[in-house]
């Protein structure tokens, strides 16, 4: 059985930072067992400083001392919550290797560790009430006696009440807690400079197209040819990939955006084409989540009594209209970001195509992102000129900007797809 690192794409210098920093954390628990301890954060220190020849082969630095706040940056598809949660089930191995076979890596790789949590936000934000919760319950003992680890994807989602909370949490950690944050970048628009000053950073880059294909290959089973279509496609990004590969209707909806340069004929095809694209996005996005907020009703109903008789089933359900309407609040928050989720992934083919366009127009000695859509590009190439091109290309990258500031996605659409016709 492959090691828990064994799907972090292209990270070989990060995999390496992290073996060594879970081997210093299995010494730190060696420690403790033997002998009467400092408090947990001492520990950690002191094993940084000490660890010149003090440790095993595997620690032999002062940068493979184990801390209690790490950051995961890197572009999306890099494998940031993936870093995060290897790393997490390396700390609760029994060899402190991350083995893959043993009880801690199992449970944590699978997502059941009781001393693991994962906070991945369903919503735009994470608010400062789901922080304090989740603050409150990491300074618990670890149950299975090794280390309380908080992974929380996409920390950049913190809001500022959010991240005093995390903050006051970092700067007097818990024994025995660890808190892995990841984040597009260490920009203070992504994480505050006063939590990124008290973690680790573990920066993480775009893996190969090869590195992804290659993966693809072997733990999915997928096509070589297929595979390498698919990692390209996908410009670095993991998950996509394996979605283009193994999913017909994402290669359809890929497909359909790829069409929009061709459709963009006049101001009325660029709004047609507008709706079109949030509309698809929209449709993408129900089907995402439709199955897990059914679920979800139903779990919440069961639980406050629905089908039940009598006079006291009956009252219960009239008293839990709050909760259901609080359920209903957080699943449109979810459907929220979910369509937007996929308006971006739509976004970056688009960028991807004009990408293309002006890399022919320049006659750059490098490979088309979208194989398959070549002709197009170069076409739009002969058509437009570099110039044109790199216009098209900054009007889809000024559309994600907007979007992520809260623009209304239609009219950011809408004005990125007259810039489009425009040029």
């Amino acid at each position: 059985m492959p090691d828990v690192f064994a799907d972090l794409v292209g990270q070989d210098e990060a995999v390496d930072t992290l073996r060594r920093a879970a081997a210093a954390a299995s010494a730190v628990l060696r420690a403790a067992a033997v002998g009467p301890t400092t408090a947990a954060g001492d520990e950690l220190d002191a094993l940084a400083e000490e660890s010149d020849g003090a440790q095993p082969a595997a620690v032999v630095d002062a940068g493979a001392g184990m801390t209690h706040a790490w950051i995961f940056t890197g572009p999306p598809g890099s494998g940031r919550s993936v870093a995060a949660r290897a790393f997490a089930a390396a700390l609760q191995c029994v060899h402190g290797t991350g083995c893959g076979e043993c009880p801690g890596c199992h449970t944590t790789m699978t997502g059941t560790h009781a001393d693991v949590r994962m906070v991945v936000p369903e919503g735009l934000s994470i608010g400062v009430n789901e922080m304090r919760a989740l603050v409150l319950r990491a300074a618990s003992t670890p149950s299975g006696g090794r280390w309380q680890v908080v992974v929380i994807s996409d920390a950049d989602r913190l809001t500022e009440a959010a991240g005093n909370a995390l903050l006051k949490a970092i700067e007097e950690p818990p024994p025995r807690t660890v808190f892995l944050l990841c984040a597009p970048s260490t920009h203070p628009d992504d994480i505050s400079v006063t939590i990124r000053s008290r973690c680790r950073l573990v920066p993480l880059g775009q893996p190969a197209p090869d590195a992804v294909a290659e993966v693809l290959v072997r733990r999915d089973g997928v096509a070589p040819d297929v595979a390498r279509w698919a990692a390209a496609a996908a410009q670095g990004h993991v998950g996509r990939a394996r979605r283009l590969a193994r999913d017909p209707e994402a290669r359809k909806r890929r497909e359909a955006v790829l069409a929009v340069p061709r459709r963009l004929t006049g101001v009325g095809a660029a709004f047609d084409a507008a709706s079109a694209l949030i509309e698809a996005a929209e449709a993408e996005a129900e089907a995402s989540v439709a199955e897990a907020d059914a679920a979800e009703r139903a779990a919440l109903e069961t639980a406050l009594g629905a089908g039940g008789t009598g006079r006291g089933a009956a009252g219960a359900m009239r008293g839990a209209a709050g909760q259901l309407k609080d359920l209903e609040k957080r699943q449109k928050s979810r459907a929220t970001r979910a369509q937007r989720d996929a308006l971006d992934r739509a976004l970056v083919d688009l960028a991807g195509f004009y990408r293309d366009a002006l890399t022919m127009a320049l006659r750059a000695p490098v490979a088309p992102v979208h194989t398959d859509t070549a002709a197009l590009a170069g076409a739009g190439a002969q058509k437009w000129d570099a110039e044109g091109a790199l216009r098209r290309l900054e009007a889809v990258l000024e559309c994600r900007a907007a979007i992520e500031a809260n623009v209304k996605p239609r009219i950011a659409v809408e004005a990125m797809m007259l810039s489009l016709w425009k040029g």
